[in-house]
């Protein structure tokens, strides 16, 4: 038990510096200030140019989340320069699944070369407050009126042990509607993949 608290709090320290999301007049600031596998914070801020957001909340542990990695990639590779890159964000909680550690996130990054910032929300807090449930799950986040909402969120696509069999490219399809000034079509789809475990 005092083993397994060290590690939590050692995770903490590296980890959990800054969650910064505030909700004023009821509504939810979606931004945050987390640190990314380089080392660096990564804020919504740090992109003054981006129409939208692909958010993706992801862990190392999880089958169904290992099947994506190319992907993302591919999605951040093709609208990032458009005005919509990718984050992932990892919100596991470390006590239960070890591999989800940050020193184990910088590995992954490495070893997957992700092209995108990949983000420890140790408190779990911004998981919490874009009420991300599952491993692989997706939100396109855009900016209405000077605040950020939610436009999207589920599955990033209907197939994720067969790339090649996809027939619905939700996450994409989204974004394309959005750049061409088109409502979301399918605004809602049900995430696929490992819960995520909330301490409590």
């Amino acid at each position: 038990m005092i083993k397994r608290f060290f590690s939590f709090s050692l995770f903490a320290a590296i980890c959990i510096l800054s969650v910064g999301f505030s909700i004023k007049d009821n509504k939810t600031s979606y931004d945050f200030h987390l640190k990314n596998t380089d080392g660096n914070f990564v804020s919504l801020k740090d992109f003054p140019g981006a129409k939208g957001f692909i958010i993706v909340f992801t862990c190392n542990h999880c089958p169904f989340a290992k099947l994506y990695p190319e992907r993302l990639n591919e999605l951040n590779s093709k609208y990032k320069n458009l005005g919509v890159p990718l984050i992932a964000i990892c919100s596991s909680d470390t006590i239960t699944y070890a591999e989800d550690s940050f020193l184990k996130m910088i590995e992954k990054a490495k070893n997957e070369k992700f092209n995108f910032p990949y983000l420890c929300d140790g408190e779990q807090t911004v998981a919490k407050i874009f009420g991300a449930q599952k491993t692989p799950h997706a939100f396109i986040i855009w900016k209405e009126k000077g605040e950020w909402v939610i436009i999207y969120n589920g599955a990033i696509d209907d197939n994720g042990a067969e790339p090649d069999k996809v027939q619905q490219h939700y996450v994409a399809d989204a974004v394309d509607e959005l750049l061409n000034g088109k409502k979301v079509s399918v605004p809602e789809t049900k995430s696929i993949g490992c819960q995520i475990h909330f301490r409590k």
